[in-house]
């Protein structure tokens, strides 16, 4: 029987947010869903949810994009994780990533939350850390920005022109880690661009 993995994009909720950087989790998980021409509909846990697979006759995935703010994510993943009966080890939380150039992934499992707000939250509310994160790099602000208003600006112009291939990569990580596990999507996408 093929396993159930619950993919979460993490953002925050509304039209205000929807092109912001903090939100790049949630875009990937559009492009998740629309490769597979679902569409996220509402869930009691409190979560846009799409229930589909990897690929024909290979393992389950559940998409889902929390109704929450960013910092309370951990309830909605929580109970998304017990209606679905998913082991952490099979919720792949996608990111935005500071400490990440723009237009980079990088993928892991468990460690800290690095002040990721949202990280810290759903660490919390499952009691692990020991989770797969497909961490999508933004970058750090120019200048003396705060990160925190940094992460709620829409992508820059220059930035948008790259978003299309950096949230497909996203989406491919998340695939490739799914199908064939983390050391296979790290090799792929930590590796230089050709």
């Amino acid at each position: 029987m093929a396993q159930t993995w619950l993919v979460v994009g993490l953002g925050n909720p509304g039209t205000r947010y929807e092109s912001t950087r903090h939100n790049v989790g949630q875009m990937v998980i559009a492009e998740l869903a629309a490769r597979r021409s679902e569409t996220l509909r509402a869930h009691k846990a409190g979560a846009r949810v799409a229930e589909t697979w990897v690929r024909p006759g290979g393992s389950k995935l559940v998409l889902a994009a929390p109704n929450s703010y960013m910092n309370v994510s951990g309830g909605p993943v929580s109970r998304l994780a017990r209606f679905y009966d998913v082991v952490p080890e099979r919720i792949v939380l996608v990111h935005d990533e500071l400490d990440i150039p723009f237009d980079t992934i990088k993928l892991k499992t468990g460690g800290g939350h690095g002040g990721h707000n949202g990280i810290r939250d759903v660490a919390k509310a499952l009691g692990t850390a020991d989770f797969p994160r497909v961490r999508v790099g933004i970058g750090r602000p120019p200048g003396r920005q705060d990160p925190a208003d940094w992460v709620l600006d829409p992508f820059s112009s220059a930035e948008r022109t790259q978003l299309p291939i950096l949230i497909s990569d996203a989406a491919d990580a998340v695939e490739l880690l799914v199908e064939e596990g983390l050391l296979a999507a790290q090799q792929k996408h930590h590796a230089p661009r050709a």
